[in-house]
């Protein structure tokens, strides 16, 4: 008992400080080249920033938490919730829009019918498919995750199909939607994007407490009574919506889930979820913003955040591959 206490306290301190780091980067993100003695320019920069600022917060607390539930649920660290084809859907969605009505078309110009079609398509294929799937594979998850690969390669063999003839001005423009960004999301849809993780925290709030159960294996958390089956359906609804708010929000950023969710396991060193989730959350945010920071004033916007991330995470991934810590 001592140990573990000791333990707590270690990670409670490490969320205090990863918390305080989290406030001075966004303090660095509003702040930096804001000309404070000018108090209109202030006030229109701090409106220009704080809904990029927030879209940041809110992708990385759904990446961060849909990644560790996932990897939980799969018992294996080297996982992301990308498997399950959420990156293929809205890139399939965004270039059929383009192709059958245009740049010109309302599905294209507006950001919010664009996020509400996205999250309610991506919601509602992937509960329908995984349902369907999980219940006739017997809840096997290994088979979803093969079955989510084959989705995606499925969903990517159209897209391409689809760019071959696509017109080659509005491809151009179809390609600043198929990367991750932050910067042109209004009010409208970060207010939609916290409504709709708040509705999945609150309906999932008894599962997420079983996690810690859950990942001591099926066969002991049936005999501590948990309903193993109908938990592990829920929650990966649960991802699979968490997922497709964050990537009907700012667009595919496959990497970030991987990073976030292996960093605090190493950092924090515990099984409670509680712990871990919190960790991963506030290191999404860390990494999102600390990546934005270096995009606008080091490369100017010529380098978009989801390249640091897919870099970072693509080094990131073949050292767990090979190192022992990595261990699956």
């Amino acid at each position: 008992m001592p140990k573990t206490r000791q333990i707590h306290r270690r990670n409670a301190i490490l969320l205090v400080v990863l918390l305080a780091a989290v406030l001075i980067a966004c303090a660095a993100f509003l702040l930096i080249n804001n000309p404070i003695h000018k108090p209109k320019l202030f006030k229109m920069f701090i409106g220009w920033r704080l809904p990029t600022l927030l879209c940041m917060v809110i992708a990385s607390v759904a990446i961060g938490v849909a990644t560790l539930i996932f990897q939980s649920i799969v018992n294996n660290r080297i996982v992301t919730p990308a498997l399950l084809g959420m990156n293929s859907i809205y890139s399939f969605l965004h270039t059929a829009a383009v192709f059958v009505f245009g740049t010109g078309s309302a599905l294209y110009l507006n950001a919010n019918l664009s996020f509400a079609v996205d999250l309610i398509s991506m919601g509602v294929v992937g509960t329908l498919v995984y349902w369907y799937l999980f219940k006739k594979t017997g809840h096997n998850i290994l088979y979803i995750m093969l079955i989510g690969t084959v989705l995606s390669s499925f969903f990517g063999s159209v897209q391409t199909a689809m760019v071959r003839v696509m017109d080659p001005d509005e491809y151009d423009a179809l390609l600043t939607t198929l990367v991750a960004d932050f910067n042109n999301v209004g009010g409208e849809i970060i207010l939609f994007a916290v409504i709709a993780l708040a509705a999945i925290a609150f309906v999932l709030r008894k599962d997420l407490k079983l996690l810690d159960v859950i990942t001591m294996g099926r066969d002991q958390a049936i005999n501590l009574g948990v309903d193993y089956d109908s938990t592990i359906r829920r929650l990966l609804f649960g991802v699979v919506l968490c997922m497709a708010v964050a990537t009907a929000t700012i667009g595919p950023v496959s990497f970030l889930g991987l990073i976030v969710a292996n960093l605090s396991r190493q950092i924090f060193r515990t099984y409670r979820h509680s712990h871990l989730i919190a960790g991963a959350s506030l290191l999404g945010m860390l990494a999102l913003i600390g990546g934005q920071l270096v995009s606008q004033h080091v490369f100017h916007f010529t380098v978009p955040v989801s390249t640091f991330v897919t870099i970072a995470g693509g080094v990131y991934f073949l050292y767990l591959l090979l190192s022992r810590k990595g261990a699956y």
